[in-house]
């Protein structure tokens, strides 16, 4: 079970632990809700992410890593393709001296 599934069961055997003891299931509800809610406000100012400026900053982040990953990608394609034209050119330059047309450049 991952992390969020096994934390799922505890809340949900605590809330009926909580209603066989009494207490309202909606109230419980409302409770581990706004739990969760000021968990993750906390967790964001702690990191600084808080603000309304932080949405922009995430987007602006995402589009920078989008960016520098279709740069990593157009330089690896680059590499690749001089990597197959130099190999080209000196399967082709053996070929020519292979041949005999090496006195050609004499």
């Amino acid at each position: 079970m991952s992390g969020g599934q096994a934390d799922t069961g505890v809340l949900a055997q605590l809330m009926a632990q909580a209603a066989r003891e009494g207490a309202d299931l909606a109230t419980m509800r409302a409770v581990a809700e706004e739990a969760g809610e000021l968990s993750a406000m906390r967790a964001l100012t702690r990191l600084g992410l808080a603000d309304e400026a932080a949405r922009v900053d995430l987007a602006d982040l995402r589009e920078l890593l989008a960016a520098w990953r279709d740069a990593k990608r157009s330089v690896w394609k680059a590499a690749a393709g001089w990597c197959v034209r130099l190999v080209g050119a000196l399967v082709l330059t053996g070929l020519a001296v292979k041949l005999g047309f090496g006195g050609w450049l004499k």
